[in-house]
């Protein structure tokens, strides 16, 4: 990204490839899978004229190295996750902080604004619901999209196994049936995306979804069970292909005390589709 510093910051056995540039209020940019980091690059310069911008590859994904996950996605429930860019944001001087989250970074975004929401000063949340009424989705509304959710699960090795043996055509079809607009995911991105496909970013990805299945359901169910909500300002921004998410704002509101919902064009991957439309929603949203 244009203008960014390129860092890396040790953060409890993790190892976070950062990158950042800007001045002002704290902004914290959290990817989605099976990307990194280089989702925000038409979107992080403009919010860097107005923000300190951080921009991490999530733990285990991209440049970032993290220990293996357990047997059920332990060291990637997304409460870890949280705690260890939480203490990053810290270790760079960010003791209060924005944080936009789209896919997978979503759910590490709501879930440190429900354990750190001292450190939240507000939240985004891109295409995505929580994890618990994700998996309520499914079976409710099935979609073939969301094999992820269940294949990438499996116990190791065999979802690594899979994706290894073809990570190419993983991308291809993801950018393929995930996006109004497969052109909005360039070339250059998708070699970005598929140099950072290794065996052990790989394993990281299945134990997020480990993670997902075992144990952030379960967190996100005590919350729910316990009546605890979003405190900080939460903005929900979805595609208008995305229309499996058309009562999301529904179930943010029963989440959150303070949601503001915005429409965008295009599908899944929203930083790649409509980076305009974002950058504006985001800079109303914060101030």
């Amino acid at each position: 990204m244009p203008g960014f510093s390129e860092t890396r910051h040790r953060v409890g056995e993790a190892d976070l490839h950062v990158a950042s540039a800007g001045d002002g209020p704290a902004l914290l940019l959290l990817h989605g899978f099976p990307e990194t980091n280089f989702c925000w690059r038409r979107v992080a310069p403009a919010l860097a004229e107005r923000y300190a911008v951080v921009a991490p590859d999530l733990p285990g994904y991209g440049a970032s190295a993290a220990p293996a996950g357990g047997l059920r996605g332990e060291g990637f429930s997304k409460r870890e996750m949280g705690a260890a860019i939480v203490d990053l944001m810290g270790a760079l001087g960010h003791e209060r902080f924005a944080v936009v989250g789209h896919d997978r970074g979503a759910r590490v975004a709501y879930r440190m604004a429900l354990d750190h929401p001292d450190r939240i000063t507000h939240v985004a949340v891109l295409n995505t619901v929580p994890t618990i009424d994700q998996f309520e989705r499914i079976g409710d509304d099935p979609s073939l999209g969301y094999w992820p959710w269940f294949l990438l699960a499996q116990p190791a090795p065999f979802p690594e196994r899979l994706l290894e043996a073809d990570p190419d055509a993983v991308l291809e079809h993801v950018f393929a049936t995930w996006t109004a607009d497969p052109a909005a995911i360039d070339a250059e991105a998708r070699a970005a995306y598929r140099n950072a496909l290794d065996p052990e970013t790989i394993a990281a990805m299945c134990a997020d979804y480990r993670a997902s299945f075992y144990i952030d359901r379960l967190h996100d169910a005590e919350d729910r069970e316990a009546g605890r909500r979003i405190r900080p300002p939460l903005l929900l921004v979805t595609g208008s292909e995305e229309t499996q998410l058309a009562n999301a704002p529904e179930v943010w509101r029963r989440w959150a005390v303070d949601v503001t919902a915005r429409q965008v064009p295009g599908g899944h991957f929203v930083p790649e589709e409509a980076p305009d439309e974002l950058v504006e929603a985001l800079a109303e949203f914060l101030g």
